[in-house]
């Protein structure tokens, strides 16, 4: 899987990997990949593809949005990291249906989804057996997805692996803004679990499931925090010596949040992540937030 200079050639050879959607943890991936693949990504402007240049990444100027723009990815790798997130609207995942349907000669292709595709389960344990049951049109999309990548690797014989994935948070990935603007958060007896994974280790996630992901597997991928919502506001703005939020019943809480944040706040899970660590064999760099939250605090 090395990769260098071709002395016959004198360019570069090697296998190739295409990332679709590179953004924060898009880099983060190309960075750990750097000098085993040569490393393509679908950008939408040339902009991106300027950023990207500075590590090692060969761009590819295209939008999932218009098809006619996507002609120059066919074919261009084996393996796809398809981190792009679905339109805003609607029920289906156009993306996801124009990648696929532009792609050709693909063995390998990971997805990146959400655990949002669970809808609420109370507060119980979720392991990747459990039937998906949105409750939100962005849930939705993100199960289309799903469910089109499954047939479309079943069609043409490509290895899927998917990564439902929770919170994302980092140094530069935490809610102080919001806590700065005082945002409230449920009381506790109302609260709802949460789950995190640091963008560090999701990057490193994606790698090892690339390597050891059992094709037509899903895989959570999570840390073993375990917290509610309104604990992992306290932890962050104790780490940070900013107030914490107040604490509301949920009936008051609808005057005072977007309705956005209001969504995640109507939905209770805990993520197993046994899967990720018996079969991908990953041990987290950030087990928890709080390991997490020190480092982004230079402790």
């Amino acid at each position: 899987m090395r990769q260098g200079i071709d002395p016959r050639s004198g360019r570069f050879a090697g296998p190739r990997i295409l990332i679709v959607g590179c953004g924060d943890v898009g880099r983060r991936v190309a960075g750990l990949l750097r000098g085993r693949f040569r490393i393509l990504a679908l950008v939408r402007s040339a902009a991106s593809a300027d950023a990207l240049r500075a590590l090692g990444v060969v761009s590819i100027v295209g939008d999932l949005d218009d098809p006619r723009s996507l002609g120059a990815i066919g074919g261009l790798a084996p393996t796809v990291i398809h981190l792009a997130p679905p339109p805003d609207r609607g029920l289906r995942d156009s993306r996801t249906r124009t990648l696929v349907h532009a792609l050709h000669g693909v063995e390998r292709l990971l997805y990146v989804s959400t655990s949002g595709v669970y809808g609420d389960a109370f507060g119980a344990w979720v392991d990747e057996t459990r039937t998906t049951d949105a409750r939100t049109d962005r849930a939705r999309r993100r199960v289309d997805a799903e469910q089109c990548l499954r047939r479309w690797s079943r069609t043409r014989d490509v290895a899927l692996t998917i990564l439902r994935v929770p919170g994302i948070y980092a140094a530069d990935r935490l809610p102080l803004d919001r806590l700065r603007a005082g945002v409230p958060v449920l009381d506790a007896n109302e609260d709802v679990y949460t789950n995190h994974i640091h963008a560090d280790d999701l990057a490193r996630a994606i790698v090892v499931a690339l390597a050891r992901g059992t094709p037509q597997r899903i895989y959570h991928t999570v840390d073993d925090s375990g917290l509610r919502m309104g604990d992992w506001f306290d932890l962050v703005a104790d780490r940070f010596d900013l107030a914490r939020p107040e604490r509301l019943p949920r009936a008051l809480l609808g005057a005072r949040v977007p309705a956005t944040s209001l969504s995640f706040m109507s939905e209770s899970r805990r993520l197993a992540n046994a899967r990720m660590k018996n079969e991908l064999g990953l041990r987290l760099r950030y087990p928890t937030v709080r390991d997490g939250l020190a480092v982004a605090r230079g402790d």
